[in-house]
């Protein structure tokens, strides 16, 4: 006999037979067997109008229990979801066990769980319970689209019983394609809160039709709640464990900092030890290197990496640059060099801000050594005027001051003008490349042992001249080593060799006159930036004192044969300076210049149809043959 079947007694009562079947938990169907027997067995009305109330009361008792039970069901289930929350140690299994939760209470086919992405403004599939769907899995909803999107913004709970036929929400094809793949046709959404803002929803879902109650709705609403607290406690979580790795780094700083500040106070100490006893800047180096553990050198700014050094100056911190960091040497926005450390990977702040200290100290000694540098130019730049300008200083006294700057008024001396070539943007441009000017002879001077002044708007020099050395090498040296030192032309006009300059005080003016014709005719010649001596000019150099157009009487003079050479690419100029040389001789000519005698005879030929018949004649042949020889001088690459 089934546990659903009742026997009933003819004389029982109505209540305890449906009581009977409450308390075996009998089916629905079970409770309409007593009064089918009543009527079958052919009981009075009143007997079977008692059995049809029982039935209904039973009914409503048994409903009652049933939803009692199931309130205890949902209960217990959200007390172990709430445990697990509190417990939270991984927030992906505790919003698997809510969708699975909520799968099983509910009886749907599917549960699933969307997140919202502030970044993308939109949705995504967090965690699902049941699906079978790649496509569904990996879905994202926009707001407002489809059901979950439209929960997401309106933060109301949303319900259909079939969702391909539903016209309330926005249908899209990537979401309609998803839910296709999935099979599903009821849904249910409701919003995941945290205050006021949306983070989410929680679905519940059936692959057919299907009508969700009232309190399973509210069922799903606690879980999406507790799903809620799980993230924001998870949030919380991890914003805690991230403040105290953040702490627990800071502490780490300060405890390395301590140490590192100890290095600083070390090298502090140590840099004013060196500036007290006048250390140099290689020593500031080498005392960085140590307590950076490194090797730290200093460099001209020439020779450092031009793009970090600007970036150091402008920043005025070290910068990296490749496996080397750079602090600029600067002091008023000029740039004296770098200190390169090299063999560190990375630099703590202290560390860097040793570096950028000992950069400092570097160019306060650097600025040191100008000014004491400048100091001793002046000197000698005193010196040299009074050579220049008292020529009855006593000889004893020159001779000592020179002694004290290491010259050697004795020796044979060459006096050079210098004198810079190049346009200038504006006076005070000009006034600046005088200075660097100044400086860079001053230098010179000073390690050639000899002295320097500025006048008449350019440089005086007086250099020793080495054992077999001219003074049209030491003016060629001398215009190249300062064009390069400024960055633009200079021109040097040398004296002849003088000597006896404490003896004879005068001869150095003599001299400097000297070579300031020789500059003249440098520049009257066009070799701008060139460098040579009176020796060069002969007795020319007598006469291209002042402003006189020589490139014009070159040009009246052999004008037209030199134009005639360029065009035809022959050799009349050469032809006639050899014409000259051989006494007018043909004959000779022609041996001077390795051709035949009537090569000659025409070329001399063509040269008369160029300057006229009258061009051999005493008169025009010695204003030739000087335009000749300045068109050498001037172009001295043809010799």
């Amino acid at each position: 006999m089934s546990r659903d079947h009742v026997q009933p007694a003819p004389n029982g009562s109505a209540e305890a037979e449906y009581l009977e079947l409450l308390t075996r938990d009998a089916s629905v169907e079970a409770y309409e067997r007593p009064v089918l027997a009543a009527r079958a067995e052919g009981r009075s009305a009143d007997r079977i109008a008692e059995l049809e109330q029982a039935k209904r009361l039973a009914l409503r008792v048994r409903a009652e229990l049933e939803g009692r039970r199931r309130r205890e069901a949902e209960l217990s289930a959200l007390f172990e979801t709430a445990h697990d929350l509190a417990g939270l140690r991984d927030l992906d299994a505790v919003l698997q066990a809510i969708v699975q939760r909520a799968r099983s209470l509910l009886g749907t086919d599917v549960a699933y769980l969307t997140l919202h992405d502030p970044a993308r403004g939109d949705t995504y599939m967090r965690v699902t319970e049941g699906s079978v769907s790649a496509r569904f899995q990996q879905l994202r909803l926009g707001m407002g689209e489809g059901l979950g999107g439209l929960v997401a913004q309106t933060t109301r709970p949303y319900v259909t019983d079939d969702y391909f036929e539903d016209a309330r929400f926005q249908h899209t094809r990537t979401i309609d394609s998803g839910v296709s793949d999935e099979g599903l046709v009821a849904i249910l959404g409701v919003p995941l809160m945290l205050g006021p803002h949306v983070i989410g929803v929680l679905f519940a879902a059936d692959r057919r039709a299907r009508v969700f109650e009232r309190e399973q709705i509210a069922v799903l609403g606690s879980f999406a709640a507790l799903a809620a607290a799980a993230i924001d406690t998870a949030n919380l979580l991890t914003e805690t464990r991230a403040a105290l790795a953040e702490l627990e780094r800071a502490n780490q700083i300060i405890r390395d900092g301590s140490a590192v500040i100890e290095r600083a106070s070390d090298v502090h100490d140590r840099l004013a030890e060196l500036v007290l006893r006048g250390g140099g800047v290689h020593d500031v180096a080498a005392a960085v290197s140590e307590v950076l553990d490194g090797t730290v050198l200093f460099t001209e700014a020439g020779a450092a990496p031009a793009q970090a050094l600007e970036a150091s100056r402008a920043e005025g911190h070290a910068v990296r640059h490749g496996g080397e960091w750079i602090a600029a040497v600067a002091a008023g926005g000029e740039l004296l060099g770098a200190l390169v450390l090299r063999g560190q990977r990375a630099l703590d702040p202290v560390d860097q801000r040793t570096l950028e200290r000992a950069a400092m100290v570097t160019s306060l000694l650097l600025l040191a050594r100008r000014s004491a540098a400048e100091a001793e130019h002046r000197v000698r730049g005193e010196l040299l005027d009074d050579l220049l300008d008292a020529r009855d200083r006593d000889p004893r006294l020159l001779r000592e001051r020179a002694a004290r700057l290491q010259a050697d008024l004795d020796a044979t001396h060459v006096v050079l003008a210098a004198r810079l070539d190049g346009p200038a943007a504006d006076a005070d441009e000009e006034a600046a490349a005088r200075r660097r000017l100044w400086s860079a002879a001053s230098h010179l001077a000073a390690t050639r042992h000899g002295l320097a002044a500025a006048r008449d708007g350019g440089t005086v020099l007086l250099l020793p001249l080495g054992a077999g050395d001219t003074a049209t090498e030491l003016a060629g040296r001398t215009a190249r080593h300062l064009g390069t030192a400024v960055h633009q032309p200079v021109t040097v006009g040398a004296s002849a060799p003088v000597t006896g300059l404490t003896a004879h005080p005068e001869t150095v003016a003599a001299a400097y006159a000297e070579g300031r014709r020789c500059l003249d005719a440098l520049h009257l010649l066009g070799r701008a930036g060139d460098g040579a001596a009176a020796e060069d000019f002969g007795f020319l150099g007598l006469l291209l004192a002042g402003e006189r157009d020589v490139a014009g009487f070159v040009g009246r003079t052999i004008g037209p044969v030199a134009s005639y050479d360029e065009r035809r690419g022959t050799d009349l100029l050469r032809t006639m300076d050899a014409y000259f040389s051989c006494g007018m001789s043909p004959a000779r000519t022609k041996d001077a210049l390795h051709v035949h005698v009537n090569t000659v005879a025409q070329r001399l030929e063509r040269v008369g149809r160029l300057l006229g018949e009258d061009w051999q004649t005493p008169a025009r042949a010695l204003e030739i043959q000087l335009a000749l020889r300045l068109h050498r001088l001037a172009a001295p690459d043809r010799r």
